[in-house]
């Protein structure tokens, strides 16, 4: 069964103002968030992906259709996917509850595994800026949600960069090092990123293909930051 099978067997009947988010996964047989392969179950996170950019969508007071087709560009989600991704993402713009409640949840479903919450958290930009614009209320939005997943203003300011147009960035703030960082220090920096953000170790975690784009763009942005740092310096 695929993912979005899964997502849909989940949902089923559901009524709004049910309450969304990681729970589902403790109605079904795939309680745990790490399954007996040592894979993360993919379906805690994926529902608390589009919970959380569900609620992301009303930070600005507006929702609409293009909110959906916001999530589907991200993640080139299919029609019959995005319908099914769809249930949940309009129950969770009815659930009165707040974010805190579903990414408090998600910050419990994978305690500890502090990869799984940057994913989701990466997700999210990649969702907020689908209209290549980061907005402000999107902003801060994300920024509360890194709190709730543990998350420093410090970590969150190195990923915001990495999210920021390629002309505004500031290649140090993306791989989080000072400008006088040595030489030396900067490759082991660079190495030890690009060896953590590998696109195959985010499908080897039994997370959901479509979310690949989440691993391909940071390791894109910190290859992008590292290049223009050396360039910068004349080490290339």
């Amino acid at each position: 069964m695929s993912i979005w099978e899964r997502l849909a067997t989940t949902v089923g009947d559901r009524s709004p103002g049910a309450t969304l988010g990681p729970r589902f996964a403790a109605e079904m047989p795939y309680d745990s968030p790490v399954k007996s392969d040592g894979k993360a179950d993919a379906l805690p996170f994926t529902i608390g992906m589009i919970v959380l950019g569900a609620k992301m969508a009303k930070a600005d007071g507006v929702v609409t259709k293009d909110e959906v087709d916001a999530f589907k560009k991200a993640f080139k989600v299919s029609e019959a996917e995005m319908r099914r991704a769809a249930r949940v993402f309009n129950l969770a713009k009815e659930d009165p509850s707040g974010f805190e409640t579903s990414a408090q949840e998600l910050a419990t479903v994978f305690k500890g595994d502090r990869k799984m919450l940057e994913y989701t958290l990466e997700g999210l930009f990649h969702i907020a800026k689908a209209d290549d614009v980061l907005h402000p209320a999107e902003e801060k939005f994300l920024h509360q949600v890194a709190t709730q997943l543990g998350f420093t203003d410090t970590d969150f300011m190195f990923m915001k960069a990495r999210h920021t147009p390629i002309q505004d960035r500031d290649p140090y703030d993306v791989l989080g090092l000072e400008s006088s960082v040595s030489q030396q220090e900067l490759t082991s920096r660079y190495h030890r990123l690009v060896d953590q953000s590998q696109p195959d170790e985010f499908v080897a975690r039994g997370l959901p293909k479509e979310f690949i784009l989440i691993a391909n763009e940071k390791l894109t942005a910190i290859k992008q930051a590292y290049e223009a740092i050396c360039k910068q310096r004349g080490t290339d």
